[in-house]
Parts: C-alpha cells; sequence; structure tokens
C-alpha cells in the first residue's frame, strides 16, 4: 500500500522500466518511437507486394478480406475504442452500405450511378443511419444502449430477408431480394478506371485504408478526438468539463457508421452481390474480436487485428502451412515471454522429457494404441515429435480432452506468478503439441476456430490491452 504523500507510479517507474530492458522492451521502444506516417509507410509497401509474390487468385482475395476487416476494425476503434460506446448494431451500418449500393448499381431498380456518385450518397446516408441510431445514446449507456443496438442489428438482418414480398395493391414488390439477396452489382468505375480484377480491389482498398487512416489519425488529434477520449473515460467529469458529450458521442456513431458504409460499398461490388447472410452475429464477433486482438484504442492494433483474424483461419486450413504456423508461434512466444536462454532451455527440457515418461506409460499399458510418427505423414518432419504421444485410435476424444485441459491450464497459468508460472509451462505445451498433432491438424475446419478462440482467451487474460494497446492506469 502506497504511504500518504507517495505517488506510486513515480516510485514504480525504475521497475517498469527494468521490466522493458530486455530484446521487447527494445522493439517496444523503437515502436513507441517511430512516427505513425513511417509505420502506415511500411505497411503500404508490405501490402502493396503482396499481389506481385503470390500467383492465387484466392491469396489476394483473403488480402481483400483483410484489408475490409481492417477497415472495419477502424470505424468500430472510433466507437469503442474512443468514444467509449458499446455499439453492437456496427454490422448494420456495414450491410447498409452494401445493400444501398445495390440500389443504385444494380438491375434490382435499373439504377447503374455512377461510382463516385454512388460511394458519396452511401457514406453521406450512413452516416445520418449512425446519427439516428445513435440517438438512444442521449439518454442510455452500457448494457442498455448495447442491447438497442444489437437489436438493430438482427433487426436488419430480418428487414433484409423478408422484404421481398411487399402487396401494394395489386402488386407484388421486391425490395431486398430476400434471402437470395440482390445479385449482379455492378463494378467499380472511379475516375476513369475500371475495376474487373481482385487485384484491382486489393489496391482500392489499400488506398481507402490509408485515407481512412489519415484521416482517424488528425480527428484523433483535433478537439474532437480529445473529446472522445475524454467521455471514454468518464462522462460526467467531461460534461463538468462544458464537453457536449451526447453530441460528442452521436459524431462517433457517424464516423464509424460512415467508415463501415464506405466498405459496404467496396464489399458488396467484389462480391457482385449482396445477402442477408453475409451480416449475421457471427460477423460482428469477428470485427470485435479484430478490435479486442489488436488493442482497442490503438488505430495500429486495428489494423493488425483485422488482418490477423483473416489470414490466420485461412492459414489453418492447409495442415502443412498450419504445423509450421504453430510450431513457429509456440517457439517465438516461449523465447518472448521468457527472454532467458537457461529458462528456456529447460522449459524445452521438461516439455520433451514429461513427453518421454508419459509415451512410456502408455506405451507399456496400451501398447497397440501407439503410432510411430515416422509411419505417418502428420509432423513437420518424420519422427521429430517421437516423443509426443501420436494415437492410432480414439484420436479425437483425446484431442479433445487435451485441447480443453490446456484452455484450463491456461488460465490457471495467468494467474501464477514466478516459477509456478515458468513451471506451468511445461505441460501447457505438452497439452497443445499432443491436441495438435492428435486432432487439431486433421480437422482444419474445426482447428482455426478453436485454436484462434483458445489464443485470443488466453491473450485476453494475459495481456487485455491487446497486443498494440495501452494498458489503462487506474487509481483507487
Amino acid at each position: 500500500m502506497a504511504k500518504i504523500g507517495q505517488d506510486e507510479w513515480v516510485e514504480t517507474a525504475e521497475e517498469r522500466t527494468s521490466v522493458d530492458a530486455g530484446l521487447r522492451g527494445r522493439l517496444r521502444h523503437l515502436w513507441a518511437n517511430t512516427h505513425p506516417g513511417w509505420r502506415l509507410g511500411a505497411f503500404v509497401l508490405v501490402a502493396a507486394i503482396f499481389p506481385f509474390i503470390t500467383s492465387s487468385d484466392f491469396h489476394v482475395r483473403i488480402g481483400v478480406n483483410a484489408l475490409l476487416f481492417a477497415i472495419l476494425a477502424l470505424g468500430l476503434n472510433v466507437t469503442v475504442g474512443w468514444a467509449g460506446v458499446l455499439d453492437l448494431g456496427f454490422v448494420a451500418f456495414y450491410g447498409f452500405g452494401a445493400y444501398a449500393y445495390a440500389f443504385v448499381s444494380s438491375d434490382q431498380f435499373g439504377l447503374h450511378w455512377p461510382t463516385e456518385a454512388t460511394i458519396l450518397v452511401v457514406v453521406i446516408a450512413t452516416a445520418a443511419l449512425g446519427f439516428i441510431l445513435g440517438q438512444p445514446s442521449r439518454r442510455l449507456s452500457g448494457d442498455y444502449l448495447a442491447i438497442i443496438t444489437l437489436f438493430f442489428a438482427q433487426m436488419f438482418v430480418e428487414v433484409t430477408t423478408n422484404l421481398d414480398r411487399i402487396e401494394v395493391g395489386d402488386r407484388t414488390l421486391d425490395i431486398t431480394g430476400g434471402p437470395n439477396g440482390i445479385p449482379g452489382l455492378d463494378q467499380f468505375k472511379l475516375f476513369g478506371i475500371q475495376f474487373d480484377e481482385i487485384t484491382d480491389y486489393f489496391y482500392l482498398l489499400l488506398a481507402f485504408l490509408v485515407v481512412v487512416a489519415v484521416a482517424l489519425y488528425h480527428v484523433d488529434r483535433s478537439r474532437i478526438g480529445r473529446a472522445w477520449n475524454a467521455v471514454r473515460e468518464d462522462p460526467l467529469a467531461a460534461e463538468a468539463m462544458t464537453i457536449p458529450v451526447n453530441r460528442v458521442r452521436l459524431l462517433a456513431f457517424m464516423f464509424g457508421a460512415a467508415i463501415a458504409g464506405l466498405s459496404g460499398t467496396v464489399f458488396g461490388a467484389v462480391q457482385q452481390g449482396v445477402f442477408p447472410s453475409n451480416f449475421a452475429v457471427t460477423l460482428l464477433i469477428m470485427i470485435y474480436a479484430a478490435l479486442v486482438l489488436g488493442g482497442t484504442g490503438s488505430m495500429s492494433g486495428a489494423i493488425l487485428g483485422g488482418i490477423i483474424v483473416v489470414s490466420v483461419p485461412n492459414v489453418l486450413r492447409s495442415p502443412d502451412p498450419a504445423s509450421w504456423l504453430f510450431y513457429l508461434a509456440v517457439v517465438g512466444g516461449l523465447i518472448l515471454l521468457l527472454r532467458n536462454p537457461v529458462r528456456l532451455l529447460a522449459v524445452a527440457g521438461g516439455v520433451v522429457a514429461l513427453g518421454f515418461a508419459i509415451r512410456g506409460i502408455v506405451a507399456g499399458v496400451w501398447p497397440d494404441t501407439v503410432a510411430d510418427a515416422a509411419l505417418r505423414d502428420s509432423s513437420i518432419a518424420d519422427g521429430l515429435f517421437n516423443w509426443v504421444v501420436l494415437l492410432d485410435v480414439s484420436r479425437e476424444t483425446a484431442g479433445n480432452i487435451a485441447f480443453i485441459a490446456l484452455i484450463v491450464a491456461g488460465l490457471i497459468y495467468t494467474t501464477l506468478d514466478g516459477w509456478r508460472r515458468v513451471a506451468m509451462l511445461v505441460p501447457m505445451i505438452y497439452l497443445g503439441v499432443f491436441a495438435w498433432e492428435n486432432r487439431l491438424v486433421f480437422e482444419p475446419s474445426v482447428t482455426k476456430q478453436l485454436l484462434f478462440g483458445a489464443i485470443l482467451v488466453i491473450l485476453m487474460a494475459s495481456r487485455p490491452q491487446g497486443l498494440l494497446g495501452t494498458p489503462r492506469v487506474e487509481t483507487t
């Protein structure tokens, strides 16, 4: 407990500095002292090269989806990360932008507006919708506002699903196409440039991402941005300082909605159609996962989270790249976590020793159930992981049990400290490798969901601020 007249933050400054003195600290210091413009420029340079290093349109499409999620995470970051408003109707703005584009750029109503006019009108209309939906924030907050906005998201899906049989006199109007959606949307044509290939949309989204990021960077450092931060931290204190809290929250809704609407127009053009199922609650969860993973309140974190949420599950589709990613993540995580060669070797040796002991016991009691890694194509290198118990039977059951045990062990790990925390890594790593080699590597569709979910759970428990987020300093 801090003494009277003692500033605890100042007293612990030396301790915090010493913790960051290693490689992780130097990297963090380098990141913090690099101008955001240089960070964005480096990202754009790497992203611009991506289509040239792959000949697969599928990979480029993954890149398109990653950029879409990055832009959406930036938009959600305005309302949730900066203004502190829990908006669960965000995905409806995305869908509204896509459907609005479909209404004026398809044969649904026989309208084929120029793309420049369409984007402008859709963005303004979505911002206006954000203003309308943000009205409850004048009187509601927290869970109550979240319920209202979630209802709006669900209502949007229901309306677009059923607004295809409107009886007007003796006529039946089809507005949204119902469950079948609206196909055959026009391709983008901006300033005389026709967008036909998926690579064209990749670079278009990259340009949109730069524009949105630069605009938000300057807004965040303006009076509006400072007002958002003040309202997020303490609405009552902000109001006492003459900040118009309701107006500031409405602006956050409008900014976030406009960005989502812009993304929706591109999504509709890329997919060549819009359907109600595209905007289900699952999509909302993934966008929130991207923002939380990257770090709520951080623009860089939002972009990184959007890319990870899209790219990692797609990498996990194929067993061989997934295995490389899994083991590289394990090794890299241990190096960054332990930062001590002696501890690193001790943990690695403990994992191997535990594996040999368990393998010996299982082979002695149930010899017919144990397989040899050299006799099957399951590991990165045949025979490299012979210390792991590889089963010929009951792989699914044993793998599921190990996976559940891994999650429990991970949660226990976050409550420990000192040598007990290091020792807990030994069974955690073995359980992870066991579950991977016996279950997850054979089920890509299951793996990409379960493994990514486990990573999120453990990360949020050990680093609540996300990968690039800043931990909040609160006093009591």
